[in-house]
């Protein structure tokens, strides 16, 4: 009984197979377009015959393809991204050429919005929150501005313009136009000048002295 069934199976398969290499044999080509813009080439589609359930070939770089198949054969074309797409080649065809451009339909996913926080724990996130330094309005800026600090470093760091300069040497002329008809005091006779000169070198000592005793020792 076994045997019988066996054979049957055989003779079965053998029948259908047949069949199939009875139907004529037809030249398959074709485009590969997107269905939403016929402009649109999809390339490296791959294509299966469902009669075999191999895949037969891919389209090329420019969505083209052409292979041999028999009439009536159901050739599936797969590629990511696009719906599958089921093509029939019909009987009877003139020429033993079928060409037909193939549309497949591009498959739109919508997922859901993630966002990405760049703190592991809500206890970092608050930690990082409190610790934040917050940028000052434009009132805070423009008195940073006109700080006094701010002015005395401008006035030490920007040089001085001609209107400035032509007021020091106007000043200048104006004194000794003044102290023209007068008399030039002389500091040597001056006891607070000979004060401040004897001051002076007294410290100009000390500092050698100073400067002695650390090197010897």
């Amino acid at each position: 009984m076994k045997y019988l069934i066996g054979i049957f199976f055989l003779l079965v398969t053998v029948s259908a197979s047949a069949q199939h290499q009875e139907k004529p044999l037809v030249q398959f080509s074709g485009i590969v377009h997107n269905a939403d813009s016929a402009k649109i080439i999809v390339p490296y589609v791959n294509i299966t015959n469902s009669a075999t359930h191999k895949t037969i070939t891919a389209s090329n770089y420019e969505g083209y393809f052409s292979f041999v198949a028999h009439e009536q054969d159901t050739l599936i074309f797969t590629c990511v991204g696009y719906a599958t797409t089921r093509v029939v080649i019909p009987a009877d065809i003139k020429n033993k050429s079928y060409t037909i451009p193939v549309m497949i339909k591009p498959i739109i996913i919508n997922l859901p919005t993630f966002h990405v926080f760049p703190w592991a724990t809500t206890d970092e996130f608050k930690k990082d929150f409190l610790a934040m330094k917050v940028a000052d309005d434009d009132l805070e800026i423009a008195k940073k501005n006109v700080s006094r600090s701010a002015l005395t470093a401008l006035m030490s760091t920007l040089p001085r313009d001609g209107q400035e300069i032509q007021d020091g040497l106007y000043q200048g002329l104006n004194t000794s136009i003044e102290n023209s008809h007068s008399i030039t005091p002389n500091p040597l006779l001056n006891p607070l000048a000979w004060g401040s000169f004897i001051n002076q070198i007294s410290a100009g000592d000390k500092a050698r002295q100073n400067v002695n005793a650390e090197d010897a020792n």
